[in-house]
């Protein structure tokens, strides 16, 4: 029997994305689709995917609500169905879908994904054009109020999960946008959406939702710790019993060596020596030469310091005086890309920088570089090292999070045993992540033994088919409960 699902999210790649949330939400739902679940998702109509509106079918007149207009649209797209939520006055601005131009949350951010919960949890109760959910998928903070207006509302609701993608953001906001809300002032306490004094989006959806997961087993341990928890960790000590960690994954047809578009050369495990192709296009695009024989380290990241690219910028120097390269892709606090590009105009021709996000170029790097570093402080699943083990680009990641579930160290044991997958280091400092660099350093002049690491990594399960699996199986029992 098909199982009907809805998604409420702020981000759906390939449409909008600032982060792997919208990889997941995109990627999730057509593999649930092969287990008998039909998701469909509910996204805002940002003014940057305005034009999946033009021809969209309206499906609800939501009549006005927060200052404007508001209509859903029925729009399937990339094999994804969307209900996109049409309010201009909201949506229809310069800038992030978070942030204006100035680089600042926008003021009424309450409002917007205060609607995009209302609409999730309204869609949810009522259903929209003949179709009603059995179940109701909330993500991250932005849609964190959904399992609340669900509690509020007279009529039978369906249970609803909530997913922390990233707990570091909240949702938190004045106590005095309660009413503007709609929010029942009795949810107002340390057992709802109160949270010192505030409203928390995020604390009222963990507080309502029937189960809540977040995106690997290693971050649900950690979460429930004040290191990780971010002032919520007692909230989900308290509800254990309702909290899964279940990895994320990739989408293993987008990201594919055998057919990528974007490399100059495709390749798989068997023809790995094709994979020199792109290496030689991404020294050539930075500018690094074509001696192909130094190993080719790279970032692609958001820059801050939960990345941790302050330890790398301190770690980098020793491996670069050794004839190491190294190429970086992202941008952030303006302290780090100063940083990078400083360290650029240090090793010129080993080291190349651009500060922004092309994704042509991001699956070029997972393909050209030799290995890629994700030294986080901490790291609720990451996409990054996923992808790199995918394009047999060996990741160096710190032991935390996904990162933990993900990666298995080169160690001399998992050496010997033949299941390395790359590099491991712990505590999350610059001298241990440097250690890292010169294992990889040392492992790479065996190219022998590197192209066995490099296989294990290709062949090493980062799709969704498991995880969805396990999503299936809690939707099909909170439906039957």
């Amino acid at each position: 029997m098909t199982l009907k699902l809805l998604f409420v999210a702020s981000e759906c790649a390939p449409f909008v994305k600032t982060g792997g949330l919208a990889d997941v939400v995109g990627a999730l739902g057509p593999v649930l689709g092969g287990l008998g679940v039909e998701c469909r998702v509910v996204l805002p109509l940002y003014r940057q995917i305005a034009h999946l509106g033009r021809d969209a079918a309206v499906v609800l007149d939501a009549g006005s609500q927060f200052g404007g207009p508001v209509r859903v649209l029925a729009k399937r797209a990339a094999g994804i169905d969307l209900l996109l939520i049409d309010a201009p006055h909201l949506y229809d601005r310069p800038g992030q879908i978070y942030l204006n131009e100035a680089g600042v949350d926008w003021a009424d951010n309450h409002l917007r994904f205060g609607l995009l919960s209302r609409l999730g949890a309204d869609i949810g109760r009522k259903g929209v054009a003949g179709w009603q959910p059995d179940v109701v998928h909330a993500h991250d903070w932005q849609a964190g109020l959904t399992p609340v207006y669900l509690g509020q509302a007279d009529e039978a609701a369906p249970p609803c999960v909530l997913t922390i993608h990233n707990i570091a953001f909240q949702g938190n906001f004045p106590a005095t946008t309660m009413g503007v809300l709609g929010l029942d002032p009795a949810g107002f306490t340390q057992d709802g959406f109160e949270y010192f004094g505030q409203i928390s989006f995020l604390k009222g959806g963990l507080m309502q939702a029937d189960q809540i997961t977040t995106v690997s087993p290693t971050y649900a341990r950690e979460l429930m710790t004040p290191e990780f928890g971010m002032g919520l960790e007692g909230v989900l000590v308290a509800r254990k019993a309702d909290l899964s960690g279940i990895l994320n994954g990739i989408d293993t047809t987008a990201w594919d060596p055998a057919s990528d578009p974007a490399l100059v050369q495709t390749y798989t495990s068997r023809t790995l020596a094709r994979k020199v192709a792109n290496k030689h296009a991404l020294q050539e695009h930075f500018g690094l030469g074509a001696d192909t024989s130094p190993p080719l380290f790279s970032v692609i990241s958001r820059l801050s310091e939960q990345k941790g690219l302050d330890l790398a910028l301190q770690a980098l120097p020793a491996i670069l005086d050794k004839g190491a390269r190294f190429v970086l892709l992202g941008s952030g606090a303006p302290e780090l890309e100063h940083g990078f590009r400083e360290l650029a105009g240090r090793y010129p021709g080993r080291v190349g920088v651009e500060i922004g996000f092309n994704e042509d170029l991001a699956h070029l790097m997972q393909a050209g570089a030799d290995a890629t570093l994700v030294p986080s402080r901490f790291e609720p699943c990451g996409l990054t090292q996923l992808c790199a083990m995918r394009y047999g680009t060996l990741p160096i990641v710190s032991v935390t999070g996904g990162l933990a579930d993900t990666v298995i160290d080169a160690n001399e044991a998992a050496l010997a045993a033949g299941c390395a997958t790359g590099f491991q280091f712990a505590p999350t400092t610059a001298l241990r992540l440097g250690d890292a660099l010169d294992r990889a350093m040392a492992l790479y002049a065996d190219r022998q033994a590197w192209q066995k690491v490099q296989r294990n990594a290709m062949k090493h399960p980062v799709g969704w088919d498991s995880s969805a699996a396990r999503m299936a199986r809690i939707y099909r029992t909170l439906a039957r409960t």
